[in-house]
């Protein structure tokens, strides 16, 4: 029986795929996905922290927004602290609500990722042109606020349809992080030619782990620390990409932000320092570009 497929990628098991290493032999490129978004008030989707209020439910709200008004903020200074490299997941009402955030990370010369428009909808539109057109809409946003357009796309709640990789190559995307299927960057087919798959975790991501697995902050901050020691390990054989999802409205929150730093301070100080790349999704891509065909599944 021949299950129905995406036809995006082939199979590939990761320990029969030829070796490289990142820039200066680093083994273990490690990134900080900082998630950064806006809601509609009384309507549409959002994270929750505790139970649903009727609406317009100004509980939850109001717990969302603190990630804009203090929990970004505690959490830039945590990059700061530990010279950290960061990527920004960025709703684009963002430019709109709270454009102090965005300027912030501008500043630091991080990368800013496209993020659509709110988490408070999921961009799966019936129709292409529709589809399309929010792509476009959001992809023009952030050209006119950074002066170029962003290289890469995540979807609020990872959400695509069937044509959304397609989309996003015809509308100059370089990288996508939506699909958690490995732990090296890989090729997608499109209709336009391939795109770059890069590693972004359903895992290591504290919304899923902390809000709907009720796992402790405790827990979490040692997940991140397992994950790398074990991945650090993994890539002596092949090289890998150790993604860590935060959100600012979660990890913001001061008692889980102080085991957070720990986590982060492991790994930043790590006596294996040497062997690891600290970079962004962005600058993995550019460097999966100069390989030669054949290194990289897909290509």
């Amino acid at each position: 029986m021949k299950l129905p497929t995406h036809g995006r990628y082939d199979y590939s098991a990761i320990t029969k795929r030829p070796n490289y290493s990142w820039p200066e032999g680093k083994r273990l490129a490690v990134h900080v996905a900082l998630n950064i978004e806006h809601f509609a008030f009384g309507q549409g989707l959002g994270h929750f922290v505790s139970a649903e209020t009727p609406p317009p439910d100004h509980r939850n709200y109001s717990w969302r927004d603190y990630g804009n008004r203090v929990g970004v903020w505690r959490l830039l200074e945590l990059l700061d602290e530990l010279k950290l490299p960061g990527n920004h997941l960025v709703n684009t009402a963002v430019y709109d609500y709270c454009p102090e955030v965005v300027a912030a990370v501008r500043a630091r010369g991080d990368e800013i990722i496209a993020h659509g428009r709110t988490n408070s909808e999921r961009p799966t539109p019936s129709w292409e042109e529709d589809e399309r057109a929010l792509i476009q809409e959001v992809t023009e946003t952030i050209r006119r606020h950074e002066g170029k357009p962003p290289g890469g796309w995540m979807a609020p709640w990872m959400a695509q349809t069937r044509i959304t990789p397609d989309l996003l190559k015809e509308a100059g995307y370089v990288f996508l992080m939506d699909w958690p299927c490995d732990d090296q960057p890989i090729w997608l087919r499109t209709r336009a030619g391939p795109l770059l798959s890069v590693p972004y975790p359903l895992e290591i991501n504290d919304s899923p782990q902390l809000l709907n697995r009720h796992h402790t902050p405790t827990e979490f901050a040692k997940m991140i620390v397992d994950q790398f020691e074990e991945m650090l390990r993994q890539s002596e054989r092949q090289p890998l990409v150790c993604g860590i999802a935060l959100h600012t409205m979660v990890v913001g929150q001061p008692y889980r932000l102080r085991v957070l730093r720990e986590a982060l301070k492991h790994i930043a100080n790590h006596a294996e320092r040497r062997k690891v790349w600290f970079t962004r999704p962005g600058e993995i891509a550019a460097y999966i570009k100069s390989l030669p065909p054949g290194t990289v599944p897909g290509s």
